[in-house]
């Protein structure tokens, strides 16, 4: 506890003098918000292949050798499309641009999604109001990555700017996450925030802590990394080991409650710090830092390539890395209209305009940014309880009546009046199963009690595995019975009435 004590007091002490003004010309300000960019798109595409390949353990193997054109994987990269989805919110609804805002643009994509994200959009499809649809109470993955890998644009327009940037966050990371995942938004974007006058990479991580609720459990990683950063200098895997010890355990996301996966934005964020304290602002080795850590591997060196190439601008960027941006910087990023050179003009615009918002001031091609202190939001909690069981399907104390059919780990179901029951001990559970492509709908029981009806529509071409068909939290602890009944219905253009149940997971 101490350790993190003098963390938190070095990210206040790490802070410019608020109400200072930095100088900064046009010119540099569109190279670092360039670099930043492209830090991303390095980073997304040099993670790519590994990502998810390494759980719970250091990738020790050699990784992919970099080559140039490899960037162009960027453009068809969920790290790019959705923040820029996001971005073009404020270049259409201007800088108070609200959730609901936010959350209309969002329901209206049509490209794929994943976890927090695709959770939230089928929210929104179904009628839940936009400030619910990343609520624990509504979305089993309330605290995974997604935000965090979307709040890039909010940091490279705010340089300097930690309260406007988590004001935005507050607004635009409510779509789809709630509570650490959106302090993750808010700890990325302040990092990218802090990135523009700031040069130490350790000063930069504790700017991004002081974004966020000391007494969160984000807040509380992080300040172990510094610590222990503080403790082991020179040796990043130690602190790995660390983290893993401490913090990779209960995560309630059904597709890692008890297993080595871990999309939670806590411990993938602690891997955009590990690169960014241990890369000695070093481009390539910052990224390979992230990358080696594992899980989301290409999503954590993109947030760590973005921001350290804030600091060291487009220009600074080695060339080797950056060489194959050029021949497609005039190309579209998929599912949006904007390329790399109109993005970084779209966060230019934001960017000035945000800086005179702010009580700034612009002279020709010269700007003064009045600095603000990170002020952080107001703490949220959601307590799941423990995850304690993950009961997968082919347990005896599932039973399913009517006809069902056995594929991989999964029990399916398509006519009428089927059923799959269970009983359990503890606080919630979640029915994990897939979303379908052909899904349809079913009636869930709780406690002999209609709980409400759920559809495994996918709302994509693809089906997708280990999804939260429905969840509970908050029980009586004690023994409960979960039926789920299909009502041989389909839900609008799935055109099919198939449900199916690979396990319950949990919590105590």
């Amino acid at each position: 506890m101490k350790l993190a004590a003098v963390a938190f007091a070095s990210a206040l002490g790490a802070l410019a003098q608020p109400g200072a003004f930095r100088e900064i010309t046009v010119a540099a300000l569109r190279d670092k918000i360039a670099g930043g960019w492209a830090g991303q798109m390095i980073g997304v595409s040099f993670g790519a292949p590994t990502e998810f390949r390494a759980l719970g353990r250091i990738i020790e193997e050699e990784l992919p050798a970099w080559k140039p054109e490899r960037v162009r994987n960027a453009l068809d990269q969920d790290d790019l499309y959705v923040d820029m989805t996001l971005a073009r919110v404020l270049d259409e609804k201007g800088l108070d641009a609200a959730t609901e805002d936010f959350a209309e643009a969002f329901r209206q994509t049509r490209y794929r999604l994943w976890h927090a994200n695709l959770a939230a959009r089928r929210n929104l499809r179904r009628g839940l109001p936009a400030a619910l649809a990343g609520h624990p109470r509504y979305n089993a993955h309330a605290h995974d990555i997604d935000f965090q890998i979307e709040a890039d644009f909010i940091g490279l327009m705010a340089p300097g700017l930690f309260r406007q940037a988590n004001r935005i966050a507050e607004r635009a990371g409510r779509v789809m996450n709630y509570g650490d995942g959106i302090y993750g938004g808010m700890f990325v974007s302040g990092m990218y925030a802090a990135a523009f006058f700031e040069r130490d990479p350790r000063r930069i991580v504790e700017t991004g802590l002081a974004c966020i609720p000391p007494r969160s459990s984000y807040a509380r990683l992080i300040a172990d990394v510094l610590a222990w950063h503080k403790l082991y200098p020179q040796d990043w895997k130690k602190v790995w080991r660390l983290i893993e010890e401490k913090w990779n355990v209960n995560d309630p996301c059904p597709a890692g409650a008890l297993r080595p996966f871990n999309i939670d934005a806590r411990l993938n964020g602690a891997y955009i710090a590990l690169g960014l304290l241990y890369g000695g602002s070093d481009f390539g080795r910052t990224i390979e830092i992230s990358t080696r850590a594992g899980q989301d591997s290409d999503c954590n060196p993109a947030s760590a390539g973005g921001i350290l190439g804030v600091v060291l601008g487009y220009e600074g960027i080695p060339q080797a890395w950056k060489s194959g941006i050029p021949p497609i910087a005039r190309e579209k990023f998929r599912y949006t209209d904007y390329s790399f050179e109109s993005i970084v003009e779209s966060t230019l615009r934001r960017a000035i305009a945000l800086i005179e918002r702010s009580g700034g001031k612009r002279q020709g091609d010269r700007l003064w940014v009045r600095i603000e202190k990170p002020q952080p939001p107001r703490l949220e909690r959601w307590d799941y309880g423990i995850v304690a069981e993950r009961i997968p399907a082919d347990d005896a104390r599932w039973n399913f009546r009517g006809v069902w059919r056995t594929e991989k780990d999964q029990r399916l179901a398509s006519e009428k009046g089927a059923e799959a029951s269970i009983r359990f001990r503890g606080t919630g559970a979640i029915v994990v199963g897939p979303y379908l492509a052909h899904g349809g709908k079913a009636d869930v029981y709780l406690d002999g009690k209609l709980d409400r009806t759920v559809d495994v529509c996918s709302d994509e071409d693809a089906s997708k595995r280990d999804e939260a068909v429905w969840h509970v939290y908050g029980l009586k602890s004690g023994e409960h019975e979960i039926r789920l009944v299909l009502r041989g219905e389909p839900y609008q253009e799935c055109r099919g009435t198939e449900v199916g149940v690979s396990a319950l997971v949990v919590f105590r």
